[in-house]
């Protein structure tokens, strides 16, 4: 199973992208509380439009009750990664995988990080900017999982207006 944890969020639009995304491949999404906003603000329904009722997600009081009830490898981005997202293998469908990311503002804290090195990652980028936007990043991570996983369980055909779409006038 595949797993998208939230560390202390703070902004409601990028919640709201993560749940759609979450919503759209099958993946759960773990919210580690303080968040910066209430789970039912308009603004986080907006973003994740009325795909929300789609994703499953949970809400913790901190970290360690996260921990507490949730086992599976643990990986965690963050821009202090020395390793690239794609050099891990996500690969073991049976494997319960836990993407972590932190709040916008600072990240994941640095006592969580430094007990597991080894889980660390960063997507490349140059030294333009600090770190992509939360929910890009989301969806980064995401869909390498899902990629060397082959897709498991998504769709490869448009399933509205059917696959044929294009070729009809």
């Amino acid at each position: 199973m595949i797993n998208v944890v939230l560390f202390e969020p703070e902004i409601p639009q990028n919640t709201g992208n993560i749940m759609r995304t979450c919503a759209g491949t099958g993946v759960n999404l773990h919210l580690i509380e303080p968040l910066g906003f209430k789970l039912d603000e308009k603004s986080v329904k907006r973003c994740g439009v009325n795909y929300i009722d789609h994703c499953n997600y949970s809400v913790y009081k901190n970290f360690d009750d996260f921990k507490s009830k949730n086992v599976g490898k643990y990986y965690y981005f963050t821009r202090y990664g020395k390793k690239p997202h794609t050099s891990f293998d996500f690969s073991d469908v049976n494997e319960n995988i836990f993407l972590i990311f932190g709040k916008e503002s600072t990240g994941i804290p640095k006592e969580i990080l430094k007990n597991d090195l080894d889980s660390c990652m960063r997507i490349p980028m140059n030294s333009n900017i600090r770190a992509l936007n939360l929910s890009n990043s989301v969806a980064i991570g995401v869909y390498e999982v899902l990629r060397q996983q082959n897709y498991r369980d998504l769709l490869f055909t448009e399933p509205f207006k059917g696959e044929d779409y294009l070729e009809k006038e």
